[in-house]
């Protein structure tokens, strides 16, 4: 393994957020000794100055304006994301001639670890679609043009990107999206129309999944970088959620949009393919992102029922209580555990599909069953949106629809242990 000082070296982009100090002081005061680097599964002192540099961010920029861009039900993507990008943050990943910092993706699970330290979950989603959603496609398979053109920007964050794949009748079911790029000549024109589009209202481009031939339905599909200001992209609305509120989420339509042939990712009719091996990135990032807030949940419910007292005696010390909280932290434990597993497979370069699949599964129902448990302990203060837990109880809900519903993951889990019926 490389040490420090020489990738910091070899690696100036590294030194956007990092500095040798701030390398030998990787372990912030807030920091549990078993968070250290000596002992830790896939961080080195690299991931640790990356989490804590992310941190001041979030301290400074972030954090103090969450509740007010709640309340608007919008954040300043272009703002943050500017701020995210001078600083690294928007392509730790990616390749350095585009802008990235050309590391692992270890590093990417490490950045969404950090940012289940923002105080709501719609802002850091809107960050994850922009660097682990919309761009790992085009990274690894999109032209040198493209890239110039759309990843480049993105990962500087002068371009906010969404992801345009889910629609109205199909969701999880991507081989059902209806959405066609018709070939004229030397352009695509594209009908149709996409759902449930985060950052669709401040996009500026968006990584769209169409048919482009009348093939089979996982080998008719293409990825097209699509401009979001060409005439005949129409923003319908923006959707108004039972969660993630500071996050826009937008339905927008397409009424002959004429797009270059040249703005394809990859090969056409690979779309399919190219997609679901952005899930796995995808789902892996949720997973990541969501342990760190069930985390803070648990320690804020804690820090609550040991001040509040009912019958005389602190909530925590009801043995209901504390024996809850002790299987939820068990239960965390265990999923971060699979995904550092998942991780350290897949930046080998194996195909962690099953246990991206299991993760993204367990994550979901843990969020569900964490936010209620402790909900429950917050008593008429959790049914307020004043709380922490109150907020995660709505924005979490998410996670078991989002990238692939529960049932979906199931099907995928049972696909590789071949107990799938028989046709």
């Amino acid at each position: 393994k490389l040490n420090l000082l020489f990738r910091l070296r070899h690696l100036p982009q590294l030194s956007r957020f990092v500095s040798v100090r701030s390398v030998s002081e990787n372990v912030s005061s807030k920091s549990s000794p078993s968070e250290t680097a000596d002992d830790h599964l896939i961080y080195t002192p690299e991931h640790f100055a990356l989490k804590e540099a992310l941190r001041k961010i979030i301290d400074q920029e972030i954090n103090p304006y969450v509740d007010q861009w709640e309340a608007d039900g919008i954040f300043p993507a272009h703002k943050i994301f500017k701020i995210l990008g001078n600083a690294g943050f928007l392509g730790v990943n990616k390749p350095v001639e585009y802008g990235g910092l050309g590391l692992d993706f270890s590093y990417s699970v490490a950045m969404a670890d950090e940012l289940g330290n923002i105080r709501c979950g719609g802002i850091p989603m809107a960050i994850g679609v922009q660097t682990d959603m919309t761009t790992p496609a085009l990274a690894r398979f999109g032209s040198d043009e493209l890239k110039k053109e759309f990843l480049l920007p993105s990962v500087m964050g002068d371009k906010v990107a969404c992801l345009g794949v889910s629609e109205v009748g199909a969701g999880s079911d991507v081989s059902s999206i209806k959405t066609k790029a018709v070939r004229k000549g030397d352009e695509y024109v594209i009908n149709g129309g996409k759902m449930w589009t985060t950052n669709g209202t401040q996009a500026d481009w968006m990584c769209l999944l169409a048919n482009t031939s009348d093939g089979p339905p996982h080998k008719n599909k293409s990825l097209i970088c699509l401009p979001m200001n060409l005439p005949g992209v129409h923003i319908a609305r923006k959707i108004d959620k039972m969660g993630m509120w500071s996050s826009d989420t937008a339905e927008v339509f397409f009424d002959d949009v004429h797009v270059p042939c040249k703005n394809v990712i990859g090969e056409e009719g690979m779309g399919f393919t190219y997609q679901m091996l952005q899930f796995q990135e995808e789902r892996l990032w949720a997973v990541a992102n969501i342990v760190t807030t069930m985390e803070n949940i648990i320690q804020e419910t804690i820090q609550y029922t040991r001040q509040r007292k009912i019958f005389k005696l602190p909530v925590l010390y009801h043995q209901t209580v504390h024996f809850r909280l002790a299987e939820l932290q068990t239960e965390v434990e265990l999923l971060r555990s699979l995904l550092y597993r998942a991780t350290a497979l897949y930046i080998k370069g194996n195909d962690v599909t099953k246990l991206a699949s299991m993760a993204k599964l367990k994550g979901g129902r843990l969020a569900r069953e964490l936010s209620d448990s402790c909900l429950q302990y917050w008593g008429g203060m959790g049914f307020t949106s004043d709380v922490m837990v109150s907020r995660f109880y709505r924005d979490s809900r998410l996670l078991s629809i989002g990238a692939g519903a529960d049932e979906v993951m199931l099907g995928i889990i049972c696909k590789f242990m071949d107990t799938l019926p028989r046709k």
